[in-house]
């Protein structure tokens, strides 16, 4: 089993942390950029969100 299987396993067994930790990422991209891009963040948070394990399991 390779790094990028191992990655999707422990992705699809950890989503709701991984969703965390993608919201944490997103946030600190964001206060870095002065929030001025804060709707392209957000998107492109969600959208990882959405192909990480089983889905996005976090509620905005």
């Amino acid at each position: 089993m390779g790094f990028m299987d191992k990655a999707k396993d422990f992705a699809d067994q950890h989503d709701e942390q991984v969703d965390k930790g993608l919201d944490k990422a997103g946030d600190q991209i964001d206060d870095r950029t002065g929030n001025k891009y804060s709707d392209q963040i957000d998107k492109g948070v969600d959208q990882a969100q959405a192909r990480t394990g089983e889905g996005d399991t976090q509620q905005q």
